[in-house]
């Protein structure tokens, strides 16, 4: 893998870049530099014309089923050409503007992963749209494939601001009212709300005939609570305040924590949809596996 590429998926690197163009561009080359040169390891090549994937390839042309069961990237030679609909769903919730020590906040982690998708759909020439949101939706661009509407939507991504209270359910209901065309839906929250309207909302857009993906971000410290001594936590979006003794929650905090991911990922397993934890440490590749493995299950 080449480290300068690769150093780019790191949050820590991305964040010293000023532009959101030039993030989304180094993270997808970054992502797309981690090839495997080893061999299939025992792997029955389903198709007879493969070969590695190497600089200067369409990345439209990687056969993402070799990729899922192999963990490498191959060029299919005679790949007929598919295209995905996706919406990127920005929640502008208040509580996404916080972070404790990383480099880039729940909101600006959000927004790199959102640019790096929105680049890679429109280079596949997939459709690819944006909605954000709080309490209401705030800015809306329908799925376009064009190269042009990945500087609309790099536009309205950088001009974004996580300033209110939100309302993830009611707005994941507004898209669906929107949207008529069978998508694939890419939600960004920490989703710091009941999650029962939320899984409910899921299962309207997946009964509607959608595909979605749930990107749970969360502070590299609300998952791992790295705190000691009495801390005065506040919730950004009720502006309450509680005093609390680090070491006696810790437990029960991080118990909570994983029992609401736990339902969230056996509610969306359960209706065939994914759910992805994320965190402001974590390298950004791990998300564009996701969305690709999920493009590539769609045909």
């Amino acid at each position: 893998m080449s480290s300068s590429a690769e150093k780019y998926l790191k949050p820590e690197v991305i964040r010293n870049v000023a532009r959101l163009d030039l993030r989304a561009k180094f993270i997808v080359e970054g992502f797309l530099s981690g090839l495997h040169t080893s061999p299939f390891q025992g792997f029955s090549v389903e198709f007879s014309e493969h070969r590695r994937y190497s600089h200067g390839d369409d990345p439209k042309d990687i056969d993402w089923l070799v990729y899922a069961k192999t963990d490498r990237y191959y060029i299919k030679k005679y790949q007929a050409e598919t295209n995905l609909t996706g919406y990127l769903l920005m929640d502008l919730s208040e509580s996404m503007a916080y972070t404790y020590r990383q480099e880039l906040t729940k909101f600006e982690y959000s927004i790199c992963l959102a640019a790096a998708l929105a680049y890679m759909m429109v280079h596949q020439q997939d459709p690819v749209g944006l909605v954000t949101f709080d309490e209401k939706i705030r800015a809306s661009l329908p799925a376009r494939s064009k190269r042009t509407q990945l500087a609309n939507i790099l536009s309205l991504l950088s001009k974004a601001q996580p300033t209110g209270p939100t309302e993830v359910a009611k707005n994941l209901q507004r898209y669906a009212a929107m949207v008529k065309q069978k998508s694939l839906v890419m939600l960004f929250s920490d989703l710091l709300t009941d999650p029962k309207p939320v899984i409910d909302a899921i299962r309207m857009l997946r009964f509607a005939g959608h595909d979605v993906i749930i990107f749970h971000v969360l502070d590299e410290a609300e998952v791992h609570f790295p705190f000691s001594g009495m801390c005065d936590l506040r919730d950004p979006e009720s502006n309450q305040n509680m005093l609390v003794d680090a070491a006696g929650i810790r437990k029960d905090y991080l118990e909570a924590l994983q029992e609401l991911r736990e339902n969230y990922k056996k509610e969306c397993r359960s209706m065939g949809a994914d759910f992805v934890e994320l965190d402001t440490s974590m390298r950004f590749d791990k998300a564009l596996v996701e969305y690709l493995s999920q493009r590539q299950a769609r045909f």
